[in-house]
C-alpha cells in the first residue's frame, strides 16, 4: 500500500529532491504513517526520513537539507511490519558501509527465516521491518557482484510474498533499479531523466510517457534510458503507453479537500466511462475485450470478485446483470473466494472490480480462478496495473485519477462499467433484453447532467452534515439496487468520520435491526421510485412509518415528485428522477456528500481517514 518514487537524471542542482518529494505528495494516498528519501551524495547515500505525514518529513528536510543530487528515491509508509515510528520509516541501509538503500511495497512473507540467518552471521538491524532484512540482503550480493542490477536479480530468488523494491548504490550513482512481483510498479520515460513509481501520479508532472512492467521483472533506469530484464536473467520488453491525464487532474482544482473535487468529477467519470462503446447505430462495441463473442455467449454463471466499494458496485451491478442477462450472479468479497472452494468452470465468467488494480485480495482471486478455468474480466481504472494483466480481458474506467482514500468517483464509474458489460452480453445473447440494450446506454448517457444537477442541490444535505456532527450512530435502509447503496453510504461515514454506521436491506429492518431505534436515531433511507416494480415503493415508505414511530430522526432520499413519503420524513433529498437500476448513480451522491462534511464538521482529515491507505497491496 505504500508509495514509492525513482528518479535519475542528469543535472547536479537539487532536481532529484525536488522530483521525489513532489511524486510522494502525489502518492500520499497511498501511506501516511511516515515518509522519507535517500539522495546519492557522492561516494556515499544521505537519507531523511520521519513518522507521521509528509509535512513531518519536509520539516525534517528544513532543518537539516540535503545536497543537490541526480538520483533519489522516496518512500510514503502504510505501516505493515514495525510500528509507524523514524526507526521503521523507509528507506533502509544496508551493509556495513551504508552505501544501499532501498524502499519496499507489500510483505516479504519469509523474511523471519532470512532476518535469522542474517543476525546469525552478525548482522545488527536498526528496524522491526522485513525490508531491513532485504537491504542487507541486497547489499551482501552487491559486494559478491559489483553490479546493482544483477544483485537485485540474486536477492529476490530468496524472497516469497509481494514485493515492489526500489535500491541505490553509491557506487553506481546513475542508476536505480527496481523489482516487482505482484505489486505495482511503472516507469516513466522522460528527455534525459526516467522516473519509477507504484502509480503514474508519481511522475506526470514530468511525463506522460509510461512504460507497463509485468509480472516478476527488474528494471533498471539510467539517464539514458531503461532496461528491463526477467527474475530468470532473461531480456524483457515492457509495454509503453501514453497516459491520457495530466498533472492538473491530479490537484484539489480549487477545492478544499481532493474527495470535494472527486464526487464534483462524477459527472465527467461516468461520461468518459461511457465515451466510445457504441457505434454510429447505438450498439454496444467492446473491441478492447479481445474474447471471442462466442465465449462470451457460452457464459452460463458470473461470479464478482471485489473488496470495500468496489464490492458494492459489484453487488448493484448483480441487480442489472441477472435482469438483463438472465445468468445468475454471485458477488464474492475477494478476500474470500479463494477460501470457500468456488464452483467455477471454463462456463464461469469471473468479474473483477478494483480501482487501483493492485488490490491483492482481488489480484489473487483472479488467479485462482484462471486456475480453475473460469474465464476473467477485469473493471479497472488504471491502465497497466497488474489485475488487469492477469485477466483474460479488461474494461477500463475512465475517472481519471482518484486521489482521496474513501472512493467516490471509482464507484460510480464501475456500476457504470458493469452495466456497460452487462448489456453488451445481453446483447451478444439475444433474447427479451437484448433489445434494451441501446435504450438504457442512451438513458445512461443522460445520468451526467442528472448527476450535476444534483450537486448543485447539495447545500442542505451539508447543512444537514454540520448540524450532526456530535452522532455517534447513523444506519441506512434500502431495497433491490438500493441496499448497496445503504452499505456504501455507511461505508463512507465509518471511514470518514469514525463512527457506528450500518445500512440494512429494509426487508430485513423487522427481523432484527429494528431494535436498534430509539428516540432521535438517525436513519437515511433510500426510496425506490414509485414506479418501481413488486410495490417497493410502499414497502420501504413503511418501513418509514415503522421506524418513525419508535422515535427515528428520518432522512430520506426520494424521486423528485414522490409525495407519499412526505408526511413521514424529517429531511428529504430529492434525487432526479430515472429508471430503478440507474437509481444508485443518483441516490450515492447524497450519501458521499453528507460523510464529506460531516467529517470536515468533526474536523478530520477527509482525504487521508486514519489506519487506511487507498491500494491495498498485501493480503
Amino acid at each position: 500500500m505504500c508509495g514509492i518514487v525513482g528518479y535519475v537524471g542528469r543535472t547536479q542542482d537539487g532536481t532529484a529532491l525536488d522530483v521525489v518529494m513532489e511524486g510522494l505528495a502525489r502518492l500520499e494516498y497511498r501511506g501516511y504513517d511516515s515518509a522519507g528519501v535517500a539522495l546519492i551524495d557522492g561516494d556515499h547515500v544521505e537519507t531523511r526520513k520521519k513518522s507521521g505525514k509528509l509535512a513531518n518529513l519536509r520539516a525534517e528536510l528544513e532543518s537539516h537539507p540535503l545536497s543537490g543530487s541526480s538520483t533519489g528515491i522516496g518512500h510514503t509508509r502504510w505501516a505493515t511490519h514495525g510500528g509507524p515510528t523514524d526507526e521503521n520509516a523507509h528507506p533502509h541501509r544496508g551493509g556495513a558501509d551504508g552505501k544501499l538503500a532501498l524502499i519496499h511495497n507489500g510483505i516479504i512473507e519469509n523474511f523471519h527465516s532470512l532476518k535469522q540467518g542474517l543476525v546469525d552471521e552478525g548482522v545488527v538491524f536498526a528496524s522491526e521491518t522485513d525490508t531491513e532484512v532485504v537491504a542487507h540482503l541486497l547489499a551482501a550480493s552487491y559486494e559478491r557482484t559489483g553490479d546493482l542490477t544483477e544483485a537485485m536479480r540474486a536477492t529476490v530468488a530468496d524472497l516469497e510474498g509481494a514485493f515492489t523494491l526500489l535500491a541505490i548504490h553509491a557506487d553506481q550513482p546513475d542508476v536505480v533499479v527496481g523489482a516487482r512481483r505482484n505489486s505495482p510498479l511503472v516507469v516513466g520515460l522522460g528527455d534525459d531523466a526516467n522516473y519509477l513509481g507504484s502509480d503514474v501520479a508519481a511522475f506526470i508532472g514530468h511525463t506522460r510517457h509510461a512504460l507497463e512492467l509485468a509480472q516478476d521483472q527488474i528494471v533498471t533506469i539510467t539517464p539514458d534510458g531503461a532496461s528491463v530484464i526477467n527474475f530468470d536473467g532473461t531480456p524483457a520488453e515492457g509495454k509503453a503507453y501514453e497516459v491520457t491525464w495530466d498533472a492538473a487532474a491530479a490537484e484539489k482544482g480549487g477545492y478544499a479537500t481532493f474527495m470535494e473535487k472527486e464526487i464534483n468529477d462524477q459527472p465527467h467519470a461516468v461520461r468518459d466511462t461511457l465515451l466510445g462503446r457504441t457505434d454510429p447505430d447505438g450498439r454496444l462495441v467492446l473491441d478492447e475485450l479481445r474474447i471471442p463473442e462466442q465465449q462470451l455467449r457460452d457464459v452460463n454463471r458470473i461470479t464478482v470478485v471485489a473488496c470495500g466499494t468496489a464490492a458494492y458496485a459489484g453487488m448493484t451491478a448483480k441487480y442489472a446483470i441477472e435482469h438483463w442477462t438472465r445468468i445468475p450472479v454471485e458477488v464474492a468479497l475477494a478476500h474470500e473466494f479463494r477460501y470457500c472452494d468456488p464452483i467455477v468452470d471454463e462456463h464461469t465468467l469471473v468479474v473483477s472490480i478494483s480501482q487501483s488494480g493492485e488490490t491483492m485480495d482481488t489480484l489473487m482471486a483472479v488467479k485462482h480462478a484462471r486456475d480453475l478455468g473460469a474465464l476473467t474480466i477485469s473493471i479497472c481504472n488504471t491502465h497497466g496495473s497488474t489485475i488487469p494483466r492477469e485477466s483474460d480481458a479488461v474494461l477500463y474506467t475512465h475517472a481519471g485519477p482518484e486521489i482521496a482514500v474513501a472512493s467516490t468517483k471509482a464507484f460510480l464509474a464501475q456500476i457504470t462499467a458493469s452495466y456497460i458489460l452487462g448489456l453488451y452480453l445481453a446483447q451478444l445473447r439475444g433474447g427479451a433484453y437484448a433489445d434494451d440494450a441501446q435504450a438504457v446506454m442512451k438513458e445512461l448517457a443522460e445520468v451526467p447532467a442528472k448527476i450535476e444537477t444534483l450537486l448543485g442541490r447539495m447545500g442542505r444535505v451539508q447543512e444537514i452534515a454540520k448540524f450532526m456532527a456530535d452522532t455517534r450512530s447513523v444506519l441506512f435502509l434500502g431495497r433491490h439496487v438500493g441496499y448497496p447503496v445503504a452499505m456504501e453510504g455507511a461505508l463512507k461515514l465509518k471511514e470518514l468520520a469514525y463512527i457506528h454506521a450500518e445500512g440494512f436491506a429494509a426487508g430485513e429492518l423487522k427481523h432484527g435491526p429494528i431494535a436498534l431505534i430509539e428516540p432521535g436515531q438517525p436513519v437515511f433511507v433510500i426510496v425506490p421510485s414509485p414506479s418501481s416494480e413488486h410495490g417497493l415503493h410502499g414497502k420501504v415508505v413503511s418501513n418509514i412509518q415503522e421506524i418513525r414511530a419508535r422515535g427515528a430522526r428520518t432522512l430520506v432520499i426520494a424521486e423528485e415528485g414522490d409525495e407519499a413519503v412526505v408526511p413521514f420524513a424529517d429531511e428529504v433529498i430529492r434525487v432526479p428522477a430515472t429508471s430503478q437500476l440507474l437509481a444508485p448513480l443518483l441516490t450515492v451522491v447524497p450519501l458521499q456528500v453528507f460523510a464529506l462534511w460531516l467529517s470536515t464538521a468533526k474536523g478530520l482529515d477527509v482525504d487521508q481517514p486514519r489506519n487506511l491507505a487507498k491500494s491495498v497491496t498485501v493480503e
